[in-house]
């Protein structure tokens, strides 16, 4: 018996349709794309294994930029910390040391966990100096400017430093250091664009941030105005002014007012100083950082005398 011929259809001859067929081609096409890489390529799977399992240096990098937030504020370095744990002000809520960095330490108002470096560097931020020592704790309760005036109603000098336009919170820990070191009550910024309390502030003061208050009122003329009408004097400290720091009798109830190196004292917090002074230089360098300038000054204002008492 002769075999049974199957009947074919054959497509008319013409321009090829724009639609792609689908069928077997299509789909071993497909599965050849998503389990077979081309060469060159790398397949979608084995790309996500190694970006899951094998973060890349910048990766790392970032994620030690930004570590875990955790309420509260990091303070690290040996002075940051020592000076903190002595403040009773202070609420310690997690001390982190190894075992060399708790060799600095004396008296600890809560139990220390002892970690290795990489576990500090976990919660603090990229790059910081920490010494083997970090601490948790809350932010210090904030004074006003009403509370400088009671200060100096209290003593027979007072001296405070108004920084304007000082955004580098290192600048502001050296100025914290030096107003420590030569006796000022407190450190006075506008709350607007200055850097919160954070523990790079801190390590450069090196624990001047718990005996000096940084007191951020909303308006800094106003506060400047409100300390003059309480028997302060505003003295500002410009590379341009025509009086000698030097030749100046500074007042006992004085604010020293600096501004930004380059930018200087905005125009209105210039306006609102009853003098004007400069730090006298050579010719070699044109000026000083903030916290250089701050302790020039506030030396100056140390070793005076009261004219009264003469």
């Amino acid at each position: 018996m002769a075999p049974r011929k199957t009947k074919q259809n054959h497509r008319p001859k013409g321009p090829k349709s724009a639609v792609p067929r689908r069928g077997r081609d299509d789909a071993t096409a497909h599965e050849s794309s998503t389990s077979t890489p081309r060469f060159g390529q790398k397949s979608q799977s084995s790309t996500d294994f190694t970006k899951k399992n094998h973060p890349t240096p910048e990766k790392r990098q970032t994620a030690q930029k930004h570590p875990p937030k955790q309420n509260g504020l990091w303070l690290y370095g040996i002075h940051a910390v020592t000076a903190a744990l002595a403040n009773p002000h202070r609420r310690c809520l997690r001390l982190m040391a190894t075992p060399a960095g708790l060799e600095n330490l004396t008296a600890m108002p809560i139990d220390p966990e002892i970690v290795d470096r990489d576990a500090l560097e976990d919660v603090l931020p990229y790059g910081a100096v920490h010494q083997g020592l970090a601490l948790l704790t809350n932010n210090l309760p904030s004074l006003a400017i009403e509370d400088v005036i009671r200060h100096a109603d209290r003593q027979k000098r007072t001296i405070v430093v108004v920084l304007d336009q000082v955004t580098d919170p290192q600048n502001i820990g050296a100025t914290l250091r030096s107003a420590a070191a030569f006796g000022a009550y407190a450190v006075i910024v506008p709350d607007r664009n200055t850097p919160e309390a954070s523990g790079a502030m801190a390590k450069a003061s090196s624990g001047a941030l718990e005996t000096v208050p940084l007191i951020r009122p909303n308006n800094l003329v106003r506060a400047l105005e409100t300390l003059k009408s309480n028997g302060f004097w505003v003295v500002g400290l410009d590379m341009d002014a025509p009086s000698s720091l030097p030749e100046t009798d500074l007042p006992d109830r004085c604010v020293l007012a600096l501004g930004a190196e380059g930018r200087g004292l905005r125009r209105l917090t210039q306006e609102t100083c009853d003098m004007m002074v400069r730090v006298p230089m050579t010719s070699q360098i044109e000026s000083l950082n903030v916290s250089a300038s701050a302790a020039v000054a506030l030396y100056e204002w140390s070793r005076s005398t009261d004219p009264a008492a003469e």
